[in-house]
């Protein structure tokens, strides 16, 4: 009973955390990627949960949060943002007092949340990409235009499994220049490597 308050608690501390996010999507991110890890996998456990709903939480503090511009390559911004967001999580974790296995748990799986590596892992890593897509996708539009949208749509659907990416493509969004820029990055992805 007692971790299963702690389970409460720290869901509910991570979502109160990531509501004063300035990022308008980060809320409704974090929420959905749960609820695709949820659907990508029904029994998902406590620690899959916990790491689906709080991988972002380092954008959501100002003076904590991992700036793009500090980074040359994408990918080292994003391995240090998810470093970033595993520190954050730690201590709302150990602050709910939560037992130390589901800790180091949910601070390996945030922490590769952006690359996967075992089942578990891809796991987090597909519903946070295919809520990308589903979420976030217009939100980023709105803020970086049409070719920095593409580029990071293009790496976005690279890193998704192979079977789940029937998902993505079958997205629509409310305006042709978002459904024209998807299609561009899926013909993009696939040519640059044709065959996944």
């Amino acid at each position: 009973m007692i971790e299963i308050d702690g389970i409460r608690r720290v869901k509910k501390a991570i979502e109160a955390v990531i509501a004063e996010s300035r990022v308008p999507e980060d809320s409704e991110h974090s929420k959905n990627t749960l609820a695709w890890l949820l659907r990508l996998k029904p029994d998902a456990d406590d620690a899959l949960q916990i790491a689906a709903l709080g991988h972002d939480i380092e954008r959501a503090i100002e003076r904590r949060k991992v700036r793009r511009a500090d980074f040359d390559d994408y990918d080292k911004f994003k391995a240090a943002h998810a470093r970033n967001s595993t520190l954050i999580l730690r201590e709302i974790m150990q602050k709910c007092g939560l037992p130390a296995a589901i800790t180091d748990d949910v601070c390996l799986l945030v922490r590769r949340h952006e690359v996967g590596g075992d089942e578990r892992c891809d796991l987090l890593k597909d519903a946070d990409s295919i809520s990308y897509f589903e979420v976030n996708l217009p939100h980023y539009f709105a803020r970086e235009g049409y070719s920095e949208t593409l580029r990071r749509t293009v790496w976005g659907y690279h890193r998704l499994s192979i079977d789940v990416r029937h998902f993505v493509r079958s997205m629509t969004y409310e305006t042709d220049t978002l459904d024209t820029l998807l299609r561009e990055a899926v013909l993009a992805a696939d040519h640059e490597h044709p065959g996944l």
